[in-house]
């Protein structure tokens, strides 16, 4: 029970990634507060499914993207947890198209969710931090995106990339606090959002075809939540932790 006694706020929730962080946190003893951006169905299941590991789990719905609702969203997961430990900031928004014809709006629409949102988030847990005296915790989920420029993916490229070296500087600046700020780069993960893109058939077959021989779970990116955001990764901060089963690798292995 790493966690015992903290308190974590885990935007996205409901399902995939952020599903996965709530629970292993959870499951190393940290009360959770969960965000998505509806009171949906998934999100109440997924209270249920971390109480019933005999932890405090409670609702925080609230657009994140926003960033009214943001501060909204950050002042009900204190009222119920009591204060923030822990922060996994998790929110995303990804369109693709070609470069030559992707439409500006949308362009606007993935900065915004990927990487704006992610700044006025952070910031507002981080203020509550150090008013507190906390010695926190921020973990961003970011993604191998970040360093491989895959095509179709400009705006989602650009965003993961500028959420690396948004969080490095903050972890600069919060140095004085001792808070600890890193990112996550999640490979290939098998969530509901990749199979709704993809397709089982595919999603089956082409984690066969990586390193590891299958795509990631959640469970694998919320273990290495709990590690960053546990005392063992005290002396950790501004770093990036690729957790892909060798995914970046792949074009390097021999035929």
């Amino acid at each position: 029970m790493k966690l015992s006694g903290r308190c974590a706020l885990v935007t996205g929730g409901a399902q995939g990634i952020g599903r996965g962080c709530a629970l292993e946190l959870a499951r190393a003893g940290a009360a959770v507060a969960l965000n998505d951006r509806d009171d949906s169905p998934e999100l109440a299941e997924a209270i249920r499914e971390i109480r019933a590991l005999g932890m405090p789990a409670f609702a925080v719905p609230g657009d994140i993207f926003d960033a009214t609702s943001a501060e909204q969203v950050v002042q009900q997961a204190i009222a119920s947890l009591g204060q923030i430990d822990i922060l996994i900031s998790n929110p995303a928004y990804s369109r693709r198209h070609d470069f030559l014809d992707y439409p500006l709006e949308v362009f606007e629409q993935v900065l915004q969710g990927t990487l704006i949102s992610g700044f006025y988030l952070s910031r507002i847990v981080a203020q509550h931090m150090v008013a507190q005296k906390i010695r926190g915790k921020l973990v961003f989920i970011s993604s191998v995106h970040a360093r491989v420029p895959y095509v179709r993916s400009v705006a989602y490229n650009a965003a993961k990339a500028g959420l690396n070296h948004m969080a490095r500087t903050i972890a600069a600046e919060l140095i004085p606090h001792r808070i600890n700020v890193n990112l996550i780069e999640p490979g290939w993960i098998d969530t509901p959002g990749e199979r709704r893109t993809f397709g089982d058939k595919v999603v089956e077959e082409e984690g066969a075809r990586l390193p590891w021989g299958r795509l990631g779970t959640p469970a694998d990116i919320g273990r290495t939540a709990v590690f960053l955001a546990s005392d063992d990764a005290d002396y950790i901060t501004g770093a990036s932790l690729v957790v892909d089963g060798g995914f970046v690798l792949k074009g390097a292995q021999a035929e």
